[in-house]
């Protein structure tokens, strides 16, 4: 590929973690700088390939079945959230528990508790298989269907009729929209979240590539093939009729992909690390490009506390006080 072909790369803002997954991160770091290596932690962290290695490398064992945990040991939850099953599991073994859920799923877990005592049945839009959704519908034993499309909506039986409705956060913002408004053509009366249950780092990810996608040539998201959000990204840049590749790191760019294209848009998921996008950005450079522009976007400001245990102020903040 000739280096004039390529002129331009074009940053999404926002793009990368969100405070979820900061936090997740921050816990097991915490976790491990105060009680020593191993740490377990069930499931990956976040899904990303980077994040978890580099967790791996300094003392976590990820961990899918609680059986795989010695007894005493500390246990961390992913951010994705857990089923009451395996909470009372982990409880009932004596495990020192530190919970990252994202506190955005946690929100959705307790809504789901609260309706359930009120007699409601729910609907859960979301991607079968997904940990956040085997969490979220593992808050219950029955009365939760899922419903992965707009055909799905016709399969819902509900027993009662006071039904509400819960999604994954992660899901894509007009997907889920389109499915909630078949659940509501079918079911009338249906009770709708207080707010939307798609979370604010999802929503102005997509909303950041609905900007970047018409003014490119090509889109590149960085993240990790499990990553729900950053699947996302990628479809909603090809929906917009736009050429997009997901990349779980620089190597895995490929120069034909910019073959007569000048201008390249560059995203990454939430659970994405800046190092990543850098290395991306290098690549670019050695692809051809020649420079680097920020699109506009909304600033992120969002912070949720850490766990009782691990202290109450980040480490951004502890080394800062320290300065």
């Amino acid at each position: 590929m000739a280096g004039a072909q390529l002129g331009e790369v074009v940053l999404a803002e926002p793009r990368g973690f969100c405070a979820g997954v900061d936090r997740a991160i921050e816990i097991v770091e915490r976790a491990l700088k105060k009680f020593g290596a191993p740490i377990y932690v069930r499931h990956e962290i976040v899904h990303n390939t980077y994040v978890v290695n580099d967790l791996k490398s300094r003392g976590a064992i990820f961990i899918e079945d609680l059986a795989e945990v010695p007894a005493g040991a500390t246990l961390v939850f992913s951010a994705h959230g857990v089923a009451k099953a395996v909470r009372d599991e982990a409880a009932a073994r004596g495990f020192r528990v530190f919970d990252a859920t994202c506190p955005l799923v946690t929100k959705v877990h307790v809504e789901v508790a609260k309706l359930a005592k009120e007699g409601y049945e729910f609907v859960m839009i979301g991607h079968k298989g997904h940990p956040e959704v085997e969490g979220t519908m593992g808050q219950l034993h029955e009365g939760i269907y899922l419903v992965e499309d707009v055909a799905g909506v016709q399969q819902v039986q509900p027993r009662g009729n006071k039904l509400a409705v819960v999604t994954q956060t992660t899901l894509s913002v007009d997907d889920a929209a389109e499915i909630l408004a078949a659940v509501k053509r079918r079911f009338p009366e249906v009770r709708e979240p207080k707010k939307q249950d798609i979370c604010y780092a999802t929503q102005n990810r997509q909303d950041a590539v609905k900007l970047l996608a018409p003014g490119v040539d090509v889109v590149i998201v960085v993240g990790s093939p499990t990553s729900s959000n950053s699947n996302r990204l990628r479809e909603l840049a090809q929906r917009l009729g736009t050429p997009a590749y997901m990349v779980d790191a620089a190597a895995d760019l490929q120069p034909e992909w910019f073959a007569g294209r000048k201008r390249v848009g560059l995203t990454a998921g939430a659970s994405a690390p800046d190092i990543l996008v850098q290395q991306v950005i290098e690549r670019l450079r050695a692809l051809g490009a020649l420079s680097l522009r920020r699109l506009p976007g909304v600033p992120e400001e969002v912070h949720f506390p850490l766990p009782l245990g691990l202290g109450d102020r980040s480490m951004a903040e502890l080394d800062a006080s320290r300065s």
